[in-house]
């Protein structure tokens, strides 16, 4: 019979000067995802995109607001595309 501890890490050789292991510490406040926002060309979206960002900055439950307000600009400008096109003033040419 082995005297083996339940629950117990295996010994395993560290390199001297390496910090011992412990628990993970989480980070004090949100960090940013740090995802790349490639720009589409199109001046409105890319505004709407960045505003992505704000997040970054926030507590999760303020998360919602954000996404919201993006989505709400980016269904504007579908929804502009789909526009009939403003007619241009009279030209009297005769």
């Amino acid at each position: 019979m082995t005297d083996v501890q339940s629950g117990s890490a295996p010994d395993v050789p560290r390199e001297p000067g390496a910090p011992a292991a412990g628990p993970a510490v989480e980070p004090a406040g949100p960090a940013p995802l740090g995802l790349v926002r490639t720009p589409t060309g199109h001046a409105g979206v890319d505004a709407h995109l960045e505003r992505l960002a704000d997040a970054d900055h926030l507590a999760a439950d303020r998360h919602a607001e954000v996404y919201e307000d993006v989505h709400r600009g980016l269904r504007e400008a579908l929804d502009a595309l789909d526009a009939p096109p403003v007619p241009g003033p009279y030209e009297n040419r005769s």
